[in-house]
């Protein structure tokens, strides 16, 4: 998503560009241009926010449920450790913000891994939970209940710490591309759709 992002900022850059272009051969083309470039940055992104603000239900994949029985709202993770030999990266998802015996669900995508991490944040940068488990059916959903601060192991936690940080810069990035095509997206149907006095 993020080169179509890309794309979508060179293309809307040079909209504005094209805008001056008001007479001759070329201001035809230049309008075309324009108008080819909104119509595709608007279906790109209505697409993409439908896609996300749908269920996040995988085919085969596990349901994951997390239930928060710890008396502060935690922020949650996972991670879906994926197995080295078939060259797969981690894969960090945020499950959101659990209030006290509260839950929340997600999907995981299991055909590359039998293993996944859960950690809980308290505020941005404290982590005060992880725990490690293994899915040896992957018919059966997991439920992981969070009754107690633990951290299962330091070494894997400072993994998973790098991970969800490196998931946050990237979530973040993207967000500064989306903004600045929105507002080039706005500049352009504005300059576009400009009455003349």
């Amino acid at each position: 998503m993020g080169l179509i992002i890309f794309v979508i900022f060179l293309c809307s850059v040079l909209s504005l560009i094209l805008s001056k272009v008001k007479s001759g051969k070329g201001a035809e083309w230049a309008k075309l241009f324009r108008i080819a470039t909104l119509i595709f940055s608007i279906s790109v992104f209505t697409y993409w926010f439908i896609k996300k603000s749908a269920v996040g239900v995988v085919s085969n994949s596990v349901g994951l449920q997390v239930i928060n029985k710890l008396p502060q709202t935690l922020d949650f993770y996972v991670i879906n450790v994926n197995n080295p030999d078939k060259n797969a990266m981690h894969e960090a998802k945020h499950i959101g913000k659990i209030r006290p015996e509260y839950y929340r669900i997600e999907y995981l995508k299991m055909d590359k891994s039998d293993e996944y991490w859960v950690i809980g944040y308290l505020g941005k940068k404290n982590l005060v939970y992880f725990s490690q488990h293994s899915v040896p059916n992957k018919n059966i959903d997991q439920i992981v209940e969070v009754n107690n601060y633990i951290n299962q192991s330091v070494k894997l936690s400072e993994i998973a710490k790098k991970q969800v940080e490196a998931y946050n810069y990237e979530n973040v990035k993207l967000g500064i591309w989306v903004s600045l095509d929105f507002l080039l997206l706005f500049l352009n149907l504005v300059l576009l759709f400009r009455i003349k006095k």
